[in-house]
């Protein structure tokens, strides 16, 4: 019995060690795909953090890739990756489009004039996600489009990356722009010129 047991032990240990690690996808090699979080944090990143930045003393350009099955893009300069970020794509029915793109247009404080708010003659909001032109304003209203500050885009028919909220990290919320935590939003605005990359896959 202790035999047949002992043996057992052995012939164990060595299927263990015949056995590989599991192999990277094809996708995985490319050199702009990075699949695991960065170690080097910003000092002011949260516990829980939404975004990584180590690029200020990085030279080049910044390019842009967005995993819309992440959620997150994914930040470098001359292919050496220099951050990450939680974004906020298109929800169901407003889907963000894929493929690659350059930055067209730069704006610090920019408003949507498609999606925003619409305000009682008294100031007052009657409806938090009025579209124009097709929400009803009452007598004396007004629509107020939504705040897009570092507003960069990418498509002539208005996609394009800025600051926003992300209500659930790793989940689509937007109209179909690219929603930023501010600060890498900014960050982003500062370091990507018009002209820089914006990949989008899923």
């Amino acid at each position: 019995m202790k035999t047949s047991r002992f043996s057992l032990a052995v012939l164990s240990a060595l299927l263990l060690c015949q056995c590989e690690l599991p192999r990277l996808p094809l996708w995985a090699s490319r050199s702009e795909v990075v699949r695991r979080p960065l170690l080097v944090m910003p000092p002011f990143a949260s516990q829980s953090p939404m975004y990584v930045w180590h690029g200020g003393g990085t030279q080049g350009p910044l390019s842009v890739n967005i995993d819309l099955s992440e959620q997150k893009a994914y930040l470098f300069k001359n292919g050496q990756n220099v951050g990450w970020t939680y974004v906020a794509t298109g929800r169901s029915g407003f889907a963000t489009p894929t493929g690659t793109f350059r930055i067209m247009e730069k704006i610090v404080d920019k408003r949507s004039n498609r999606y925003g708010m619409v305000f009682d003659r008294h100031g007052n909001v009657v409806n938090s996600n009025a579209t124009a032109g097709v929400s009803r304003i009452p007598p004396g209203g007004r629509f107020v489009g939504a705040q897009m500050p570092y507003w960069m885009r990418i498509t002539g028919y208005g996609v394009g990356l800025h600051a926003g909220p992300i209500p659930n990290p790793g989940s689509p919320a937007s109209h179909g722009c690219i929603r930023l935590p501010r600060d890498m939003a900014q960050t982003i605005y500062q370091h990507a010129p018009v002209g820089a990359r914006v990949t989008i896959m899923h």
